[in-house]
């Protein structure tokens, strides 16, 4: 048994990077895992139906007003009937 040189020779080198890309990736696995749960849970912009709600109707409109796609009483008009739905 002379070739086996009494030990692993060079294969502790290699487990012990196997083991610490293993332990990295988990811990980063977790990490990521955790973050992710605690944003989903902090409240935020609405998403959906919601978030198309008249705030962005306003905001739409005054960008048409301000390429003038439409004029200001037409802007005005219908500012007042999107803020009546509220």
């Amino acid at each position: 048994m002379m070739w086996y040189h009494g030990g692993w020779g060079g294969g502790w080198l290699l487990m012990t990077v196997i083991m610490i890309v293993f332990w990295s990736l988990l811990i980063a696995g977790l990490v990521a895992l955790i973050t992710n749960a605690r944003r989903s849970r902090q409240p935020g912009p609405p998403t959906g139906e919601a978030a198309w709600g008249t705030r962005r109707a306003e905001d739409l409109l005054a960008e048409r007003f301000a390429r003038g796609e439409i004029d200001e009483d037409e802007y005005k008009r219908r500012l007042t009937v999107l803020r009546e739905q509220r």
